[in-house]
């Protein structure tokens, strides 16, 4: 064999990443990034091999983000990418209620709305964490913590794959709160979904459970995560029976009347418990680290360009709407949202609002005092 050490070689490892830490936070507002090893099919941990876990901590808002919890996602899956010790990438959040419901609506209501130049700013932010999930040169895993809504269903819809709790949501809120679902909704689904589906799952704001997303193949899995007495229940608002009415399927559709309200009930009182999903994830972990990583990367890409296609066509002009909207129907959607501690109410009166413009009327504080909500005397 030819002997080549005599060429001049530089040594050392180079750093890629285009952030430090700085985006990263354990205090609430905030993104929380953590390497664990990757765990073999025996339960041990692999020396030298590691998952990035990209955490959202805003808990008390449903980890809804901020704008600088949109950078530390950025920043997350950029340094996961340029880690070659990482294998994939998981997004996830701290507790047990959400995984995200999209955008900080507060911030959205008390500085963004009437601010369409500084909201298209945060928009060029937030295309750039869809383009950072959808470019992370790693397998990327949605861990569904709890609802994935608005916002939320987006940036997890980027996502490779998605494993979830039973106890999850999915769904949209724009046309409902101000907004339309152009932050990654109307590109993917129809493409993951039947063209009536996707948009029916868009507009009407219809929220859709884990078993109803996995029978639509949405998401990969869904497992329960209540445990009592040692055994696992599945989700009891529900229905988990494979059975036909009146021609449809209803399997995964949820429970109403009295059955629904003893569900909620007994949900309120019961313990989650994570083993079964981390179980789930360390599996697709496990096989992804047995496959030569430019090859399996490369498998990823192939799949990704088809949403990617979808997604580069319309994010630009889709920015510039959404932002322009910040002056007008976004500003009456968030801050009715904004205000319903106040008012009792989250939308505004859309009937009034519709009738208001029929007789072409002018969008000014008149109107938006019109269909917003009055405190509670």
């Amino acid at each position: 064999m030819a002997d080549l050490g005599w060429l001049p070689r530089e040594s050392g490892e180079k750093n890629h990443c285009l952030w430090g830490d700085e985006h990263f936070s354990t205090q609430a507002p905030g993104v929380i990034f953590e390497k664990k090893p990757i765990i073999d099919a025996k339960g041990n941990p692999v020396e030298g091999l590691y998952s990035a876990w990209i955490v959202l901590n805003n808990p008390a808002q449903y980890n809804s983000y901020t704008t600088e919890m949109v950078k530390g996602v950025i920043a997350g899956f950029q340094k996961a990418s340029a880690d070659d010790s990482v294998v994939a990438a998981i997004f996830t959040a701290v507790g047990d209620k959400a995984f995200c419901t999209g955008g900080n609506t507060k911030e959205y209501a008390e500085y963004y709305s009437k601010r369409p130049n500084a909201y298209g700013q945060y928009m060029d932010l937030f295309n750039a964490m869809v383009d950072g999930i959808l470019e992370c040169k790693k397998p990327t895993i949605c861990r569904v913590n709890g609802m994935r809504v608005a916002g939320g269903q987006e940036i997890g819809m980027a996502c490779d794959i998605t494993v979830s709790s039973d106890l999850a949501i999915f769904g949209q809120a724009g046309p409902r709160h101000g907004s339309a679902p152009d932050g990654g909704s109307s590109d993917f689904l129809p493409w993951m979904l039947p063209m009536e589906l996707a948009m029916w799952n868009c507009v009407s704001c219809e929220m859709w459970s884990a078993y109803k997303m996995k029978r639509l193949g949405l998401i990969s899995k869904c497992v329960p995560v209540i445990q009592e007495n040692g055994k696992w229940v599945r989700n009891p608002l529900v229905i988990t029976e494979n059975y036909v009415e009146d021609g449809d399927i209803v399997y995964g559709e949820y429970k109403t009347g009295d059955a629904a309200k003893q569900a909620r009930e007994y949900i309120k009182s019961a313990k989650t418990n994570f083993e079964k999903l981390d179980a789930e994830v360390n599996a697709i972990l496990w096989t992804f680290t047995n496959l030569f990583p430019g090859c399996l990367i490369k498998s990823v890409d192939g799949i990704r360009l088809k949403k990617k296609f979808f997604w580069d066509q319309a994010k630009v002009v889709n920015r510039h709407w959404l932002a322009a909207n910040m002056a007008t129907e976004a500003f009456l959607g968030f801050n009715a949202f904004n205000t319903k501690k106040i008012t009792g109410k989250d939308t505004i009166d859309f009937l009034e609002y519709r009738r208001l413009l029929a007789k072409a009327a002018t969008f000014d504080e008149e109107l938006m005092a019109a269909v917003l909500g009055k405190p509670i005397s």
